[in-house]
């Protein structure tokens, strides 16, 4: 249902920005009319299937200029489909015209080659800002064809139109079948508007998404780094991050970077035994936070978490195998490590000590002892 909804506002709002671009084109669009002349098969030589069969059946071959409609059939509306598609889905429902049903000149992939659409716009006598339609029929349903294209092309003047359209599972949809009058066979669409309350209207605007240019700008007061700003606004995670800093002060750099980084790397390498849901991340630093470790565990406890998504946060510890060590047993073995770094060392300098120290036990610190001030720790003592 997202995704349908999605799409369909979309289309919307693209009949809409549709409307916009021939308003400005024509002032009374009352006054519009198309033009139609029949073709001779004879001069009009094309290699498709479709007109060559209407040919063998002694079908009408007929043009169609739209006047000031360039770029307007091109336009994009939905995946794979734009407005030419609106023109051609009413011509298979009403007109009976089985797809493929037209021809146009501005067709993604045009099937019109140059030398057509020259002769399509010198016997429709064209302007440089029409755009042309050629379609097959038979007699009995010519007639009805003009008519539909007329009238989706009228409709395209005031937006959109009233109808009941067939949605599929990729979100997209086509038209079904026109709304009449009240009387007609089918009462499912028949019930009259709901009018809706100011106070509704009202508490769906206090919930709308915050615009992504918004968003952007509280990354950046969150000091996040930007190449994480595609992933974390692509995949819908702000609220997840408004969770986690809000709810568990989480430092909104780390999170940031842990999703934006560490997540997307996970999810470019892994495959989820089971369907993964982000609320899981949420999820992980309460129970860190409840259980008193330090957050930079979550960077190894996150890959398990993103392939076993049913298991449970222990049994995450386990795998990776971590204990619980008190800080003085962590920084203990310190002394020890730098008199043997000396021993073995090449580099003399205190900050290739200090690292060689702290790989020796970063492992067993992490969740235990903020690293930071581990290596504090070690360098402390390198003085």
């Amino acid at each position: 249902m997202p995704k349908l909804t999605h799409i369909e506002c979309f289309r919307q709002w693209a009949l809409l920005n549709i409307k916009q671009k021939l308003t400005k084109k024509i002032s009374d669009y009352k006054k519009w009319n198309l033009k139609y002349v029949q073709l001779n098969f004879e001069d009009f030589k094309i290699d498709y299937e479709p007109i060559k069969k209407a040919k063998e059946a002694k079908q009408k071959l007929i043009a169609v200029n739209l006047p000031n409609f360039k770029e307007i059939l091109s336009h994009f509306i939905q995946p794979d489909k734009i407005f030419a598609d609106e023109i051609s889905d009413r011509l298979k429902v009403i007109a009976c015209l089985e797809k493929p049903n037209i021809l146009h000149t501005e067709q993604l992939k045009p099937s019109l080659k140059s030398n057509h659409v020259a002769y399509i716009k010198q016997v429709l006598e064209a302007g440089e800002n029409d755009a042309q339609i050629v379609f097959w029929t038979n007699d009995d349903d010519l007639k009805t064809a003009i008519e539909t294209i007329s009238e989706r092309c009228q409709m395209a003047f005031t937006g959109v139109p009233n109808e009941t359209r067939k949605s599929f599972e990729n979100g997209t949809t086509i038209f079904e079948r026109v709304l009449p009058g009240a009387d007609r066979m089918y009462p499912d669409t028949d019930s009259a508007p709901i009018p809706l309350e100011s106070e509704l209207i009202d508490s769906l605007s206090n919930n709308l998404p915050i615009e992504v240019i918004e968003q952007m700008v509280q990354l950046k007061k969150w000091n996040i780094p930007d190449d994480t700003f595609q992933f974390i606004l692509k995949k819908n995670l702000m609220p997840i991050l408004y969770k986690i800093i809000n709810n568990l002060n989480v430092n909104s750099r780390f999170i940031g970077t842990l999703i934006g980084h560490n997540l997307k790397y996970i999810q470019g390498h892994n495959k989820p035994s089971s369907d993964f849901n982000y609320e899981k991340i949420y999820d992980l630093f309460e129970f860190i936070i409840n259980e008193c470790l330090e957050i930079e565990i979550s960077k190894y406890m996150l890959p398990i978490i993103y392939r076993y998504p049913k298991m449970d946060f222990h049994s995450i510890l386990n795998t990776i195998k971590f204990k619980r060590r008190k800080k003085e047993e962590l920084l203990a073995p310190i002394g020890f490590l730098k008199d043997k770094y000396k021993e073995i060392g090449k580099n003399k300098s205190s900050e290739a000590e200090s690292s060689w120290v702290m790989g020796q036990i970063r492992r067993q610190a992490v969740g235990n002892l903020p690293l930071k001030d581990l290596m504090n720790e070690i360098e402390g003592l390198s003085k």
